[in-house]
């Protein structure tokens, strides 16, 4: 396994989309890995992925995003044994062939100019809620660092092996990504926003939508409540627009 840099892909319920998403990941200059962390899903996730060529670990049921993303980094430093550490690029499972354009995450950090890359997605879907998610995470990781995110949920991101550690324990479930962010920038590490030519499945505005929209908001309330109280007193002000 050649390359210094691995991505790790976490999973649910993804095998109409895993397959080519893994095929993309696997063709991205300099990535020698790709790791599936199929989450406890009830499909054929993890067949496809390994079919595809992914290196596959499976949760025996779902854990939430943090732990996947815990036990695929896990995986990759397992499977490198005494070698150098690699870089650790994080994937969703829905991108698709749009995965293929993730490489400019990788640069800044294979250049030593950033420490963590999160992508600015250039061209957005039409998303089925208000936004309220994402505006509790802006600000947020505002108040907490005075740093400002144009997309603060986006799972995309590539961290050195070195920023990974330091930012373990990762939050709970949807809110690793806020809490990510707030726990790099206060221990002086550098984040680089990327814009970056991705996409994801739209979420839709049926129940099962309004019920992971629900967790999400619970998740990032209780990642941003763990690192600043006086956060939190504020939260009630952020609201969706009408």
């Amino acid at each position: 396994m050649t390359g210094d840099t691995a991505v790790i892909i976490p999973a649910v319920n993804e095998a109409d989309r895993i397959a080519a998403t893994v095929k993309a990941a696997a063709a991205l200059p300099g990535v020698g890995l790709v790791v599936v962390v199929d989450d406890g899903s009830r499909d054929q996730t993890g067949r496809a992925a390994r079919a595809a060529g992914a290196r596959v670990v499976r949760h025996s049921r779902n854990r939430g995003k943090a732990a996947a993303m815990e036990t695929g980094a896990e995986a990759v430093r397992l499977l490198d044994e005494d070698a150098a550490p690699r870089h650790l690029l994080f994937l969703d499972a829905d991108l698709g062939a749009t995965a293929a354009a993730a490489a400019p995450l990788i640069e800044p950090i294979r250049a030593g100019e950033a420490d963590m890359t999160i992508a600015v997605f250039a061209t957005r879907v039409k998303l089925g809620g208000h936004g309220l998610v994402v505006r509790l995470s802006k600000e947020g990781i505002r108040r907490a660092t005075g740093y400002e995110l144009a997309q603060p949920l986006n799972g995309q991101r590539c961290l050195t092996r070195a920023a990974f550690e330091a930012a373990r324990p990762l939050a709970h479930g949807f809110g690793v990504e806020t809490a990510l962010t707030i726990d790099l920038l206060r221990k002086r590490y550098r984040i680089a926003q990327v814009e970056v030519e991705m996409a994801h499945r739209a979420t839709g505005t049926d129940w099962r939508a309004q019920l992971h929209r629900a967790i999400q908001l619970r998740d990032v309330a209780r990642a941003l409540a763990t690192r600043d109280p006086l956060v939190t007193q504020n939260l009630g002000k952020v609201r969706p627009k009408r």
